[in-house]
C-alpha cells in the first residue's frame, strides 16, 4: 500500500494528509503507564494518530506530547458506553478525509461494581463490546482495502484458561447480547464483582472480531491478549490497597511470570499487530504475539454470527 505524499488536509489544517491510525483509550492515568497512551505514542512514530477517548483534557495531554516530538495527532472525544457519542465520533473521524490505515480498539474497563449507562445498559458490556463494535461498523465502509482492525481481548473469557481461573474468573457467562446489556449473566460465575461482565464483554468482542474477519475479507480483523498487566488502570475504582498492589508491587513480578506483561510490552505488541502488513486476518495473538486459541465457544462460527446478529439488532434500538 503506497502512502501518498504528505500535505495539509483542508478539513483539519494541522494534520498532514497521509494514512491515519485510530487508538481508543489513550488517556494517561496518574502513573502515566496506561497501555493505550504508550501505544498511541509508539503509533505516532508511524504516522498521524487519532486519539479516541472520553476525557478531552487527557486526550489533549497525549496529543501535545506527540506534537512536541514533531509528530501528528488529533483528539476525538468519545464515550464508548454511549452509542450516540460513538456515532458522533465516527462522523468526526470520517470528516477528517484521511484514509484510515488501522483501528485499534484498546479501551476497556473492569469496574469493581455494576453500573448502568443512560439507556440502562451495563457499562462494562457497553464500553468493552457495544461501543467498539459500533465504532468499527461505522468506519468499515470508509476503510481502504487491506486496513487493519485490532481488538483488545482477554483470556478471562475462556473458562478453561488456568491463570484466569486462579485469578477468580469463570469465563464468559453469556446468555444473549440483550441479557448482557441488562447486566444478566449465566449462573455459576465468578465471586468477584464485575468479573462476569468483563469476561462476557471480552468474549463477545473476540467473537465479533472473528466474524468480521469472515464477513469482510478485504480488511484485516485480528485480536490480541495483551497479557496480565497489573498497573493498566482497568480496576481504577478498586480500593486503595488493591491499587497499591497493582501499581507498585505486582509490576515488579510481571516480567518473570508466564502470561504476565508490562504496559510497555503490551503497547509494543498492539503497535506491531496494528501495523502488520502480512495480510493475516482472523488471528488471535497472545501476549508474545503468537497465535492462540480462544474458548471453545468463541471459536464456534455459529456463536460468532449470533453475537454479531444480536449486537446489530440491539444497536439498532440505541438512541441517536
Amino acid at each position: 500500500m503506497r502512502v501518498p505524499k504528505s500535505h495539509w488536509c483542508n478539513s483539519h489544517p494541522r494534520l498532514p494528509r497521509g494514512f491515519l491510525r485510530l487508538c481508543s483509550g489513550p488517556a494517561p492515568n496518574r502513573s502515566d503507564l496506561r497501555v493505550g497512551r504508550l501505544t498511541a505514542l509508539e503509533l505516532a512514530r508511524h504516522g498521524t494518530v487519532a486519539l479516541v477517548g472520553r476525557d478531552r483534557q487527557k486526550l489533549d495531554e497525549v496529543r501535545k506530547t506527540i506534537e512536541q516530538r514533531g509528530q501528528h495527532a488529533v483528539s476525538v472525544v468519545c464515550d464508548l458506553a454511549d452509542i450516540a457519542s460513538v456515532r458522533r465520533a465516527a462522523a468526526e473521524i470520517i470528516a477528517l478525509h484521511l484514509p484510515i490505515a488501522g483501528l485499534l480498539n484498546n479501551a476497556g474497563i473492569f469496574p469493581m461494581r455494576a453500573t448502568k449507562n443512560a439507556p440502562g445498559w451495563d457499562t462494562t458490556f457497553a464500553t468493552n463490546h457495544l461501543g467498539p463494535f459500533a465504532l468499527t461498523e461505522a468506519l468499515i465502509p470508509h476503510l481502504p482495502d487491506g486496513a487493519n482492525v485490532v481488538f483488545a481481548a482477554s483470556g478471562a473469557e475462556d473458562p478453561e484458561r488456568k491463570l484466569a481461573r486462579i485469578a477468580g474468573f469463570r469465563g464468559g457467562r453469556f446468555i444473549s447480547v440483550e441479557a448482557s446489556a441488562r447486566g444478566e449473566w449465566r449462573p455459576g460465575g465468578s465471586q468477584m464483582v464485575g468479573a462476569d461482565a468483563y469476561a462476557t464483554s471480552k468474549q463477545c468482542i473476540l467473537a465479533a472480531a472473528m466474524a468480521f474477519a469472515r464477513e469482510t475479507p478485504r480488511l484485516r480483523f485480528n485480536a490480541l491478549e495483551p497479557g496480565f498487566t497489573p498497573n493498566t488502570g482497568l480496576g481504577r475504582d478498586a480500593n486503595a490497597f488493591l491499587r497499591f498492589l497493582a501499581n507498585y508491587l505486582l509490576p515488579l513480578l510481571a516480567p518473570h511470570i508466564k502470561y504476565w506483561s508490562t504496559p510497555k510490552r503490551a503497547a509494543h505488541l498492539a503497535t506491531k499487530v496494528l501495523i502488520n502488513a502480512s495480510g493475516q486476518t482472523g488471528i488471535y495473538h497472545d501476549e508474545g504475539g503468537h497465535p492462540m486459541l480462544g474458548s471453545t465457544l468463541v471459536r464456534d462460527p455459529k456463536f460468532q454470527d449470533r453475537v454479531v446478529g444480536e449486537t446489530r439488532a440491539l444497536l439498532a434500538t440505541a438512541p441517536t
